[in-house]
């Protein structure tokens, strides 16, 4: 059997599973075609970056499971999921994935509501009388 690597990536709310396996490059997230899953090219793009950062394109087969949240924290959570697959498979690819910035979490999430205002940061309107 060939090696496989899995690894786990998470953005906002979204965790997206990876496994990676020798290749010719098929993409499947959540058992349907990334073309299908990601309708734009340009979000096509950003799911392909961690494989154009290690000049691992069409090496890898990728069955990735996207969970919660939405397009972009999905596409962030499928990147950092990549990136570090990756690095499972080559230790080598480290100075090139992180020069792209693949290998860092980005932990920002959204910050919660607070009492007596509209929104989290947001306040109501202020009456001088």
């Amino acid at each position: 059997m060939s090696e496989t690597f899995t690894a786990t990536g998470r953005r906002k709310t979204s965790v997206a599973r990876v496994i990676l396996t020798p290749g010719e490059g098929k993409i499947t997230i959540n058992r349907r075609p990334f073309e299908d899953y990601f309708g734009t090219v340009t979000l096509q793009n950003q799911v392909l970056q961690p494989f154009q950062a290690a000049s691992a394109m069409n090496q890898w087969d990728a069955a990735i499971s996207a969970k919660g949240g939405g397009v972009t924290g999905q596409i962030g959570a499928i990147q950092l999921g990549i990136a570090r697959a990756l690095l499972l498979s080559d230790e080598d690819l480290r100075e090139d994935l992180r020069e792209g910035n693949h290998l860092t979490r980005d932990s920002r999430k959204k910050e919660r509501k607070k009492a007596g205002q509209p929104k989290a940061r947001k306040n109501f309107q202020f009456s001088k009388r």
